[in-house]
């Protein structure tokens, strides 16, 4: 455990000097909308991910404050695992282990994170050593969700294929007339009976006699033969 009882983890690699300061935002995903004559309401959504920044030192030698896991390791060691942790594509474990000077356990922090950004920061108060700025953002395992649809095509087709045919078929059972009621032209008698306003001139030609030379001019109470066909 290190010197203040905070350990630091990164993956595998414990932080050599404990960070002065931790960061932990807990973010939510709400939605404030505004609603007509309501004003503002909050919908509560799931939580967001958590954001965690931190600064950390890591000596360029041997101090009796820092703790390595096997003996001393310089700065390029940790800033060589840093890059592996951002370049990898993987998330990766943050843990701190936390306990009191008396070796009472506290309250821990373990999560599945990835590494956003890292800066690395030399100063001349600093001496060799070099201060780096670490942001992670909380990692959460996700998948997609397969649906298998399976569809009936010969019988999806067959029905297609029987409504269609229906539509378009004149009536076996036609009346052998029809009566015109106000608002009738033959166009429109003819899409009734037959499905194809087009067929008017069957109608047309079948009662010229009822009609007389003009197709356009029918009267209410005209009893009309509508020929099959």
């Amino acid at each position: 455990m290190g010197k203040n009882g905070y350990d630091f983890y990164l993956g595998k690699c414990l932080l050599p000097v404990t960070p002065s300061k931790l960061t932990v935002s807990i973010n939510n995903a709400n939605q404030t909308v505004t609603l007509i004559n309501e004003g503002e309401i909050n919908v509560l959504k799931q939580a967001g991910l958590t954001d965690v920044s931190f600064e950390c030192m890591i000596p360029q030698m041997k101090y009796p404050f820092a703790v390595y896991k096997s003996g001393f390791m310089g700065a390029d060691y940790f800033l060589g695992c840093f890059e592996a942790l951002k370049t990898c594509g993987q998330p990766f474990q943050f843990i701190v282990c936390r306990s009191t000077p008396d070796k009472k356990s506290l309250f821990d922090t373990n999560m599945k994170v990835s590494m956003e950004d890292y800066k690395i920061m030399e100063d001349a108060n600093e001496g060799f050593d070099v201060v780096v700025q670490i942001k992670l953002k909380q990692w959460r395992d996700y998948g997609t969700k397969l649906v298998s649809i399976c569809l009936d095509t010969q019988r999806a087709k067959a029905s297609v294929e029987t409504k269609r045919e229906t539509a378009n078929a004149p009536d076996q059972n036609l009346p052998q007339t029809y009566t015109v009621v106000k608002g009738d032209c033959l166009w429109s008698i003819a899409k009734k009976f037959y499905g194809n306003g087009s067929r008017y001139t069957v109608i047309y030609d079948a009662n010229k006699a009822v009609i007389g030379g003009n197709p356009n001019l029918i009267y209410p109470g005209q009893a009309l033969n509508i020929p099959a066909i």
